[in-house]
């Protein structure tokens, strides 16, 4: 940093440079601008650099790398390991960046990581299209794609990094690169699953999917232990065009359950067909005899009706959240399931089970930095609520008392859902020979590891 120049003269210098805007300690607007989406995260940056164009990126980076600010990225905002702010350092936050591309002769799009998943999935229906993102739509598509992306598509067409074409990126020593199969392909290879190590991507080119026809939406059933692993059988067994994600959890107040069902654990059975109705009813009746329904809100919808559920934004509350990949899920571990719930003293807490194969199985193992392609089922346990450090910690140490009570504890992990773990938990995201891969090409385009805010892929020696 130049001594010579107070550091807020110097953001002021910057400031002048950019065509984006510069919010710091002296705005109106700051606190709302560096707020993120998660309450377990109170963080104060120096300034948050809402960029305009990749120039801005370039320029910030350049910035931060002659200042030794620390640098955080935000797009969603949602990064469970708080990773989207910085105490004392820089955001670059991503939310201007939110220009769409749709070209419906090739089925692509170009959209910037501003953008969230609700967004595109609402511009990209219109032309009977989609891609395949997360189970929420206001969640930033830059750091669900990096890292993966595990959603109500995973059987039909695989991760959000399967219909992932190009992504156009600033590196750490500020030069603006665009990646893709011919392009950097090892870059392009870390980027699919490697998360925010590389640099900072600001475009990403999709394939579009076609989705002339889509049923769905919640089943909710009673919550018993062989109410769920039935699902879970029934999930593998159901065609690749029927993905599901069972959520077991306390039914909020919605007007669609009877009142005397709130509060109560249920068993919510997100639905997503991708076909007609009378094969939707087929792929379905199976999960529909399981039990009564306590509701049954599935039928031809929107892709987006998929989101409807989402809390609204202005909810900020502290989340923990951990997760395994396992090979099957036996009543034995939904009676495990039941009883973690039961035992965590929040309102709002929840199992998930992610049933994969389809589409997702049939990519290589080493084809992408997602290495866990064998893995049959996801399960994740999250727990939402307000409080401070101690309270977080506390439940953060229920999800993984509550994971490793259904896996093995050296169980693979999503790198998504990954807390403020490191170490082993970094490692069981990326396995083996991934690990030394993902470390050789972060030596090359970040060999000071400026991009440490994320889940941090230190550079090979």
């Amino acid at each position: 940093m130049d001594k010579r120049f107070p550091l807020e003269d110097q953001i002021d210098m910057l400031a002048s440079s950019l065509r984006g805007r510069v919010v710091t300690r002296r705005d109106a607007a700051y606190d709302e601008v560096r707020s993120v989406a998660l309450g377990n995260f109170d963080r104060r940056p120096a300034a948050v650099i809402r960029v305009a164009n990749v120039a801005d990126v370039a320029a910030v980076i350049n910035f931060a790398r002659a200042t030794d600010l620390e640098l955080a990225v935000r797009s969603g905002g949602h990064s469970v390991g708080g990773h989207s702010g910085t105490e004392g350092g820089l955001v670059i936050d991503l939310r201007d960046l939110n220009g769409i591309e749709i070209d419906g002769e090739t089925s692509t799009v170009w959209a910037g990581t501003g953008l969230s998943s609700g967004d595109v999935t609402r511009a990209v229906e219109q032309h009977g299209l989609i891609v395949g993102f997360g189970d929420s739509g206001t969640v930033g598509i830059g750091g669900l794609t990096l890292g993966g992306g595990i959603g109500y598509m995973v059987r039909k067409h695989g991760l959000t990094i399967d219909s992932l074409l190009a992504a156009e990126l600033v590196t750490a020593a500020g030069d603006i690169l665009v990646a893709d199969a011919d392009h950097h392909p090892d870059l392009f290879w870390a980027l699919r699953g490697g998360g925010g190590n590389f640099g900072v991507v600001t475009r990403l080119k999709f394939r579009l999917n076609p989705l002339p026809s889509f049923v769905g939406g919640p089943l909710v059933l009673p919550a018993t232990a062989e109410n769920i692993a039935k699902f879970a059988e029934l999930a593998d067994a159901a065609p690749d065009a029927l993905s599901t994600i069972a959520m077991v959890m306390p039914i909020p107040p919605v007007p669609f359950v009877r009142a005397e069902f709130h509060g109560r654990l249920a068993l919510i059975g997100m639905m997503a067909f991708s076909g007609t109705p009378d094969a939707a009813t087929a792929a379905l009746a199976p999960f529909r005899a399981i039990a009564t329904p306590i509701a049954d809100l599935v039928g031809p919808a929107p892709y987006s009706a998929m989101y409807a559920m989402d809390p609204p934004p202005e909810m900020r509350p502290a989340v923990s959240c951990r997760s395994r990949f396992v090979d099957r899920f036996s009543v034995e571990a939904a009676a495990k399931m039941l009883a973690a719930l039961e035992a965590c003293p929040s309102p709002m807490k929840m199992g998930q089970i992610r049933v994969l194969g389809g589409a997702y199985s049939r990519v290589a193992t080493d084809a992408t930095a997602f290495a866990h392609r064998q893995g049959k089922i996801m399960v994740a346990f999250l727990a939402m609520y307000e409080g401070g450090a101690d309270v977080t910690a506390h439940f953060d140490r229920w999800a993984t008392g509550a994971v490793d009570s259904v896996s093995e504890k050296n169980a693979v992990a999503y790198v998504n859902f990954l807390g403020i773990e490191g170490g082993e938990g970094l490692r069981a995201a990326y396995p083996g020979s991934t690990w030394d891969r993902l470390r050789q090409i972060k030596a090359k385009y970040d060999p000071e590891n400026l991009f440490r805010l994320n889940q941090n892929i230190p550079p090979a020696a």
